[in-house]
C-alpha cells in the first residue's frame, strides 16, 4: 500500500532530520510512530477496562496463588 503525506517545508525538514538521526527512513519513521501510537492506545485502554473490572470486584492475587491456580507450583 502507498501512502501520501503532504506537510509543509518545515516539518519535511524536522521528519527527515530525525529519521536520520534515529538511522531509518521516512517511511519507516512514520511507520514506527503509527504503530507506536496504535499500541500506546490500545494499552491504555485495556488499562482502563482492568481498572473498571477491579473497581467492581476488587480482588487480588499473590503470585504464589496465581501460580498454585494455574498449576506452575
Amino acid at each position: 500500500m502507498t501512502i501520501s503525506l503532504r506537510l509543509n517545508e518545515k516539518d519535511s525538514v524536522l521528519f527527515k532530520k530525525y529519521a536520520e538521526m534515529k538511522g531509518v527512513s521516512v517511511s519507516e519513521l512514520i511507520r514506527q510512530s503509527v504503530l507506536e501510537r496504535i499500541e500506546d492506545e490500545y494499552d491504555l485502554k485495556a488499562y482502563e477496562k482492568a481498572m473498571r473490572e477491579y473497581q467492581a470486584n476488587p480482588t487480588t492475587f499473590s503470585l504464589d496463588e496465581v501460580e498454585k491456580e494455574l498449576g506452575l507450583q
